[in-house]
């Protein structure tokens, strides 16, 4: 059994911060990619940010140069800073690990989500 957990959302203004984090827990032997999604109301659900194992990160173009995604692999947890928030930063922001269980079962794990709301 794969957990994870999401916190650090909230309420912000326009142009504030916030740093999301993610523990991933549970029978894992190895996390290959971890990333953060998003899901606005009324929308699909969109990749924001990735990062491989080895440190390689990818970004939605609409968050480059404000977000920024990294991870303790120690850990196994995996953070999103996010700088000038946008109102259409809005969403519900899922984690996702793509791992491996101690019982050699690769899978993809979702967290439950944590909302964001940027407002004034």
């Amino acid at each position: 059994q794969v957990q994870l957990v999401e916190s650090g959302g909230g309420l912000v203004q326009p142009g504030g911060s916030l740093r999301l984090s993610c523990a991933a827990s549970g029978s894992i032997f190895s996390i290959y990619t971890m990333a953060w999604y998003r899901q606005a109301p009324g929308k699909q659900r969109e990749l924001v940010a990735v990062m491989s194992s080895g440190g390689m990160t990818n970004y939605v173009d609409s968050v480059k140069g404000r977000f920024t995604i990294s991870r303790d692999n120690v850990k196994n947890m995996v953070y999103l800073q996010m700088n000038n928030l946008k109102p259409e930063d809005t969403a519900v922001y899922y984690c996702n690990a793509d791992l491996t269980t101690n019982n050699n079962i690769r899978t993809d794990s979702w967290g439950p989500g944590t909302q964001v709301t940027v407002s004034s």
